[in-house]
Parts: structure tokens; sequence; C-alpha cells
């Protein structure tokens, strides 16, 4: 079992009040492409390993089947959670803002619209991504300090965020007196060390006293070492999205040699799929300690 091999501990994201599992459940593109019956099973063996960190998102449909052309994710996300048997208040649940209707749409109707989808009344984490012209940290920072006096929101996050801007919305809110990012979600992996481990996002994680969530920690599964079996499917087989995917690929094969030699076996991923792993890393200090 999984559990067999990770003790998924609860970490706290930053500085603010959330535990989360070790291991986080994402959802990129994933219910609504599967049936029913395997997105529910998705959800209750991550409830069954021990899973608290839930991670949706406002997609777009590419597959010209959705009723609604953007956030039929988020419906579908929400039934699965419903059917699978988790109780709200056992999971900590991420989402996004996007700002892809700015200035039109605000960060509140933004917000109201992604918790009416899942049928929620609140989000634990909203990651908030690169702010777009013309909108700024401050506004940024105030908006979601609303958000969570209004009860709608618990804390904010930040998605893809460069150094300079973290430690600005640190600086903001620390001026302020209100939360500042608790956590950035970063591409990390062992063939992704940057830039989370540039000593200017280490400054700027340490000035705003925020976790990294890692993402694309498999590089799209090529360290998982599914692709050296035969016949995978993933983005990787049908080049979704057009990346060199060579040098993680061979990472991949050394990393199931050593598991080999280590009498660990291949890792049966295809029991884990659709899993959209991310790692919770406490702090950028916790990073330097599961680094050694």
């Amino acid at each position: 079992m999984l559990r067999s091999v990770l003790s998924l501990e609860r970490r706290r994201l930053g500085s603010s009040a959330l535990e989360v599992s070790q291991l986080s459940l994402g959802s990129w593109r994933t219910y609504e492409r599967i049936p029913r019956h395997r997105g529910v099973a998705v959800m209750q063996k991550s409830r069954e390993v021990g899973i608290n960190f839930l991670d949706d998102a406002r997609y777009n449909d590419e597959t010209g089947t959705a009723p609604i052309k953007t956030g039929y994710s988020e419906i579908v996300f929400g039934e699965l959670f419903r059917a699978s048997g988790w109780k709200r208040d056992e999971v900590t649940l991420a989402n996004k803002l996007w700002w892809e209707f700015w200035p039109e749409q605000s960060a509140e109707a933004e917000l109201d619209g992604s918790l009416q989808r899942i049928g929620m009344d609140y989000l634990d984490l909203a990651y908030a991504e690169r702010p777009p012209q013309g909108l700024t940290v401050k506004q940024i920072v105030d908006d979601v300090t609303e958000l969570i006096k209004a009860g709608k929101l618990r804390a904010l996050g930040v998605l893809n965020w460069p150094a300079g801007l973290i430690a600005e919305a640190a600086a903001v809110a620390s001026r302020r007196g209100v939360p500042g990012p608790c956590a950035a979600q970063l591409p990390y992996s062992l063939v992704t060390r940057s830039p989370v481990e540039d000593p200017e996002m280490i400054e700027a994680l340490n000035s705003a006293h925020a976790s990294v969530v890692a993402s694309y920690a498999l590089v799209g599964g090529a360290l998982s070492g599914k692709y050296d079996l035969v016949g995978p499917k993933g983005r990787i087989a049908d080049a979704i999205d057009g990346r060199d995917y060579s040098r993680a690929l061979n990472a991949g094969r050394e990393l199931s040699k050593l598991a080999l030699r280590h009498g660990a076996g291949r890792p049966r991923w295809p029991s884990l799929s659709p899993f959209s792993t991310r790692w919770s890393l406490r702090s950028s200090s916790a990073q330097r300690t599961q680094n050694r």
C-alpha cells in the first residue's frame, strides 16, 4: 500500500493555521476526462491513505463536450467529492484565482463562481496566478484579506510567482498587518531545481514565511518509470505540450534502475493514476533538510 511507503505526516503551510498531508491530490484536467466510478475510486483511495490536501481549479473545456465552456471541472470535482464520502471539515481545499476575466470579474466574483460550481461555502487556500497588467500586488493582498474576513477563504497562496513578487506581497502584508502568502506552488522535482532552490527565491519564501507546494513533481510522469512500460499513456506519449522530456525520461530510467538494485521493484503507477502529485514542503529551511 502507499501508506507503507509514505507516512503522510501533516505539515503546517507556512505561517497559516492549515495542517496538510505530505502529499496533495491534484485535479489538473482529470476528473472530467475519466469515468465517474474511477474518479470516486481515486478520491476514496486518497482518503484511505491519509491525504487531506485537495487541489481543484476552474479549467476551460478542451473537449467540446462539457455543458459549460469553463468551470465544468469544478462541478465534477464537487460531485465526486460528495460521492466519495469525504466531509468538508476533513480536508484542506485549494483552488485558483486565475484573473482570466479581470477587471470585469473581481477576485470575489471569481471566487464566488468557483464556490457555486463546487458546491462549497468556503475555500481553505486560493493560489493567485501572476497578476495581469494593471492589477497590483497590493490590490491582491487587500482583496484576499476582505475574502478572508468574509469567511469565504482562509489563506492566500501564489502560483508560479517570481521571487520579487513574493517578497513584495510579504512586505505589503507586513506593513498592513494582514496575512501574506502562506504557500507558493512552484514546479520542483529531481530535474527541476530552479527556481525553488535559487537564493533569491529562498530569501523571498523566508520573508513571507511561506511553504513550497511542489507541482510537476514527476515531470509529466517522466520520473515515475511508467514510460519504460509497453504502451504507456500520458502527456509525454501523446506529445500534448511539445516539451523536450528527454532529460527527465533519462532520469526516470535511472531511478527505476536504482529502485531495482535496492529491491524496491517497479512502482505500480497505473494503480495510482490519475494522481496529480504535489509535495508539500514546510519552508525553505525544510527544503534544504529534505534535499540532503
